[in-house]
């Protein structure tokens, strides 16, 4: 699935240009949301783009990626152990704290994040720039969105079962909206994979643009329900420092799993920017089937804010790792053979 892959920007910290587009969607659902028949025609249109999302994920995603890393099973149990273990428990932990750290409006989207896989592209990025194992990387984040698929909805369900946040109807949304679509892709691979290979960008066009109408549609239902009553800038300011201190805890945490554990640098690279990862391009249409309309947007909050903090972050450790001692003595040993 897309994300916003690591470039020449990322060196510089410029925010990320299609991060800037959903964020105008949720200034123009702020200021002119979808009401009545429009807010009836979008989610229906929502309901589809999300289908098609998840139809281009399974077409794109290689098995081959995934039955190869298998392999490296230490490595893949170290990643999935965060993506799936670590960051719900430390979203489900801030989750409880007093209302003053953590807005209760708030919580759901933070638990939210914690139960989603990791990126695949800007995973990828980070890795090659790093000098990584970036074949594990790809067969790494390709199963975590795998698993995701099945795994970010029960885990949702069950952490949040006592707010009501998942509807019953959401267990068939999930297999009609997500499942089904991905599978239809997978079996279609064969047929369609080189197309969809050789139309990337259109193909990304679609997918992006999928992402932005699930974002406008689901931010009208929130300012229809009274989204900006219920937060404000104190709210956003203390978002920013949790998302910040998450995502330096799991950074640490992948960092000293791996070292303890005895990987190499290369696999060492490979965990600590698959484990710490949080997928925009799934958890965007996830959010539009698993939350009811009038909470959907609010549940994207963290995401969206966690996001571009992962990007700026993970740009500078990328760039250290790159100019470690051992890669320059290779690259010079290689220069001079």
């Amino acid at each position: 699935m897309s994300e916003a892959g690591p470039g020449g920007w990322l060196s510089r910290l410029k925010v990320d240009k299609y991060l800037l587009l959903i964020l105008s969607m949720v200034v123009a659902a702020s200021f002119l949301p979808a009401r009545g028949v429009a807010a009836h025609g979008f989610s229906l249109a929502t309901k589809v783009a999300i289908g098609l999302v998840f139809f281009l994920h399974g077409a794109r995603l290689s098995r081959e990626a995934v039955i190869g890393g298998v392999t490296h099973w230490r490595l893949h149990l170290v990643v999935m152990g965060s993506t799936f273990v670590l960051f719900p428990l430390l979203c489900l932990g801030i989750a409880a704290l007093p209302a003053w750290i953590t807005p209760s409006a708030l919580a759901g989207g933070i638990v939210f994040l914690g139960c989603l896989p990791s990126t695949i592209q800007s995973s990828i990025g980070f890795t090659v720039i790093a000098r990584g194992n970036v074949a594990a990387a790809v067969a790494a984040a390709s199963a975590s969105n795998l698993i995701g698929i099945v795994l970010t909805p029960v885990l949702v369900g069950f952490l949040m079962h006592a707010q009501s946040a998942i509807s019953p109807s959401s267990a068939w949304a999930i297999v009609e909206q997500l499942l089904l679509p991905f599978i239809a892709g997978q079996v279609l691979r064969r047929w369609i994979g080189g197309w969809v290979s050789a139309h990337a960008k259109l193909v990304q066009i679609v997918d992006r643009g999928s992402i932005l109408l699930v974002v406008y549609t689901a931010f009208s239902s929130a300012v229809v329900e009274g989204v900006w009553s219920k937060i404000d800038a104190l709210d956003l300011a203390r978002l920013l420092v949790i998302c910040s201190v998450l995502l330096a805890v799991v950074l640490m945490a992948t960092f000293f799993t791996a070292r303890a554990l005895g990987f190499a640098k290369p696999d060492e690279i490979a965990i600590v920017f698959c484990g710490s990862k949080k997928s925009l391009a799934s958890g965007v249409p996830m959010a539009g089937v698993l939350f009811p309309a009038a909470t959907a947007g609010l549940a994207l909050l963290p995401l969206m804010l966690f996001h571009q903090i992962q990007l700026m972050a993970c740009a500078v450790i990328a760039q250290r790792y790159a100019n470690r001692a051992d890669t320059i003595a290779a690259d010079t040993e290689a220069a001079s053979g």
